[in-house]
């Protein structure tokens, strides 16, 4: 699995790059202005410390490799992105890290069951970092249904690849939900009744790297 997962942040990193002017477009109508800019240098950032990291130990679980591939972007988001995004993706990756290193290694987890476990994670660090939940229009409005939707796909007998599509599509649902939102939270919550109408920004980055993930596991499945 941490070879997919090294190939999702590759390709997501050059996705975000692609993206990062329509990101930024989204968060100037209701943000700082500057998410895009910031995913594109965080991401940049990751392919870097991927570029730079020590060979894999060949004798480390695949479980192991994974959580340790997770907690090195968390640490790079945190050290490197400016605004809320960096601290909120990174403590998202960290504690998916986490969830994951905690699963037992004997016998080996599948890989739907680690996505699962990590999305799960992921979405619940950024609530309590942020102290937030569903329906105030940030990334959670993406990521909680994307955790559900694997969660549903995982307890039906789905593979990875469906529980990836089930969990994609469940994001984008979910960030496009947010157009017809109130914020209350975050700088999009100082526009009051003006952040109605706007998609929010990292339920959208959150969204494009979940599309990104469910097609490069796709694509190592066929």
């Amino acid at each position: 699995m941490h070879h997919a997962l090294e190939a999702w942040l590759r390709a997501a990193a050059d996705r975000i790059h692609e993206a990062a002017p329509a990101l930024t477009a989204l968060d100037q109508a209701i943000g700082d202005g500057d998410h895009g800019i910031n995913m594109d240098r965080g991401f940049g950032a990751i392919v870097k410390a991927l570029d730079d990291r020590p060979p894999t130990d060949p004798h480390q679980s695949d479980v192991t490799a994974s959580a340790d591939l997770l907690k090195l972007v968390g640490r790079t988001l945190i050290s490197t992105v400016g605004g809320a995004s960096g601290p909120l993706y990174g403590t998202a990756f960290l504690k998916a890290s986490a969830a994951v290193a905690a699963l037992p290694a004997d016998p080996a987890p599948s890989d739907g069951l680690a996505v699962t476990t990590a999305l799960a994670a992921a979405a619940a660090g950024i609530g309590g970092l942020g102290k937030a939940t569903t329906g105030e229009k940030t990334m959670l409005d993406a990521l909680v249904p994307a955790a559900e939707a694997a969660r549903a796909a995982l307890d039906g007998g789905a593979d990875a690849v469906a529980i990836l599509t089930a969990a994609r599509n469940g994001a984008a649902a979910g960030a496009a939900a947010t157009i017809p939102m109130l914020a209350t939270k975050g700088r999009a919550s100082y526009l009051g009744e003006r952040s109605i109408g706007h998609q929010d920004p990292g339920a959208t980055s959150a969204a494009l790297l979940l599309d990104v993930l469910a097609g490069v596991v796709a694509d190592v499945a066929v």
